[in-house]
């Protein structure tokens, strides 16, 4: 069995990466009734046994003992990291796995990857290190961050380069929170488009969320919950929810939203946690999705997206559920795939489905979903046997698809406002090693990605429907 590693930087990657253990420890004990240490469990947690001396690892097929999530936490604030330490998680982590400071990145990408990236270089890959020594066989860095701010953009990209460097065989996917046009830190289209480049150089795969997506998201399960619908009952004892029932004894203002993207995380990585009829490898993502290097930005969709809010509504039919999951309802990030071009699509589903329904249901969506001429057949599928808490399936699509053109433009307008004026320019470029040109740079590498997939685009126009294929006589 192969093990991951979750590097989480900055205040919203910790906030996120607290609901992923959450509801991972849940899941794990919703299905591990036994109270044994299986590959599942060593995964994502080790099973340390702190009666001796080294606090040394317990081998599989033994009793639990003490689980320690894979995890590096970074931030440059100290309120997150120990909030976490005072609360019910406060036994998945320890001291070896912490990296904080106390006066923040003040929402500057260079005070984040120039200062602190520089200044904390060598405790993050001895952090990094030590935990993938804890490995058997490292398959995956998981790396989750935000866009808009200092930390999670400045240092979370330096620590995304870290990795390629140090660990350069070694799958690095990265789940960035991308703020929304009213966010309310000024210097956020900087901050996120700085990090653009480093996630095009640097990552095989990032899945994009945006903020307003996610509120959307939120919105509508409240119309659901508040009875705008017959039969939606909010179940307030539900093992799914954030506040009652969870390990969190109350609920905090960005939980939902938080909760979304930790089901995304926790779909993903089910087939390396769970066994399946059709299990897909992390590496198989990248491979299979990511036809051109710098085209790995993959558009996550879920379906059911009412686990989240725990709303009691009737169960879609499976076939329902493959329609959603290419609906923009679903999707966490604002975009219309079907009037783009699809590079590849992979669908990780869950819960009891056969192989002939996946096919199906492929063949009942193709007609209506506008693929490369050159990659008809791009479908990668993944069936995981367990099904997510309280539910009978659940699916998540990840689509390589140009529609995220459209969100990149807007980010490189809103940018493009400020930095004609050289606006708080001043704040960046008065930090030792920032330069004015990795702002054009930056700029130009932005551009660069938004033609080439405005060159895929273009190539729409010239698809024609499948050739009817030649009927042989019997």
């Amino acid at each position: 069995m192969t093990q991951s590693v979750v590097v989480q930087v900055g205040q919203c990657g910790n906030q996120v990466g607290c609901r992923f253990w959450d509801l991972a420890l849940r899941e794990h004990a919703h299905v591990n009734k036994r109270g044994l240490y299986d590959e599942a469990l060593g995964s994502f947690f080790r099973n340390v046994d702190l009666r001796k001396s080294d606090g040394g690892d317990c081998c599989v097929g033994g009793r639990i003992q003490h689980l320690k999530a894979r995890a590096v936490l970074i931030d440059m604030e100290e309120g997150v990291v120990n909030g976490i330490l005072q609360g019910p998680l406060r036994e998945v982590f320890d001291s070896t796995q912490l990296l904080t400071d106390v006066s923040g990145s003040g929402n500057n990408w260079a005070v984040g990857h120039l200062t602190y990236g520089s200044a904390y270089r060598e405790a993050i890959v001895n952090k990094l290190r030590k935990a993938a020594e804890h490995c058997d066989c490292l398959q995956c860095f998981f790396l989750i961050h935000s866009m808009g701010g200092g930390t999670g953009s400045g240092l979370g990209t330096r620590v995304l380069s870290l990795l390629e460097e140090e660990f350069p065989d070694v799958c690095r996917i990265v789940t960035a929170m991308y703020p929304s046009a009213e966010d309310d830190v000024i210097t956020s289209p900087y901050n996120s488009v700085l990090a653009m480049r480093e996630l095009t150089e640097y990552a095989d795969c990032v899945l994009p969320v945006e903020n307003q997506s996610l509120v959307d998201i939120v919105n509508k399960i409240s119309v659901m919950c508040h009875g705008a619908k017959p039969g939606s009952v909010l179940r307030k004892d539900s093992t799914v929810t954030s506040g009652q029932g969870s390990l969190s004894p109350t609920e905090k203002p960005f939980d939902a939203m938080n909760n979304i993207v930790a089901n995304l995380l926790l779909n993903i990585t089910s087939s390396a946690r769970f066994e399946g009829s059709l299990n897909m490898d992390l590496n198989e993502i990248a491979m299979n999705l990511v036809p051109f290097p710098r085209l790995h930005y993959l558009v996550p969709s879920l379906t059911p997206l009412y686990t989240l809010a725990d709303v009691n509504i009737p169960t879609r039919r499976l076939d329902q559920i493959f329609s959603d999951a290419f609906s923009k309802d679903h999707q966490l990030i604002r975009a219309d795939p079907k009037r783009s071009l699809y590079l590849a699509c992979a669908l990780m589903v869950r819960g009891n489905v056969q192989v002939s329904d996946l096919r199906r249901n492929i063949e009942r969506l193709r007609p209506s979903l506008p693929f490369v001429s050159w990659n008809q057949e791009g479908w990668k599928t993944g069936l995981c046997s367990v099904p997510p808490v309280g539910h009978s399936h659940s699916l998540l699509a990840l689509a390589n698809n140009t529609c995220v053109k459209p969100t990149f433009m807007e980010l490189r307008d809103r940018f493009t406002k400020l930095y004609r004026k050289k606006a708080h320019l001043h704040h960046y470029l008065d930090v030792d090693g920032m330069e004015q040109s990795i702002f054009s740079e930056s700029l130009s590498s932005l551009s660069a990605l938004i033609d080439e997939y405005h060159q895929l685009d273009a190539t729409k126009a010239r698809l024609i429907p499948d050739a009817p294929r030649l009927s042989i006589a019997r």
